[in-house]
């Protein structure tokens, strides 16, 4: 059976090392410039943008194939907004 008290210490000492290791390439190479943190951003809102908008195009599509008003639209514009923020949430947690 696994302490769950030795689970909390392991998590805790990796966050030290990964604080310790962020502080110390920010020591060695600086903040990042703007422009780069911009264009993040940038990259980010697309991501976001076009999942949700292959969703509303898809649902749109299915709409009028089915007859079925505005389910599949509702639906997939749900799902692609989803998919985009968890893909940003991805890209972010990476850099």
């Amino acid at each position: 059976m696994t302490d769950p008290d030795k689970t909390s210490r392991d998590d805790l000492l990796e966050a030290i090392r990964k604080r310790d290791a962020r502080r110390t390439q920010w020591a060695e190479q600086g903040e990042r410039p703007l422009w780069k943190n911009l264009s993040m951003i940038g990259a980010l809102g697309w991501l976001i943008v076009g999942a949700t908008l292959l969703g509303i195009i898809a649902g749109r599509w299915l709409d009028h194939r089915f007859g079925t008003g505005v389910t599949f639209s509702g639906a997939l514009t749900f799902g692609g907004a989803c998919l985009g923020f968890y893909m940003a949430w991805q890209r972010m947690n990476s850099e």
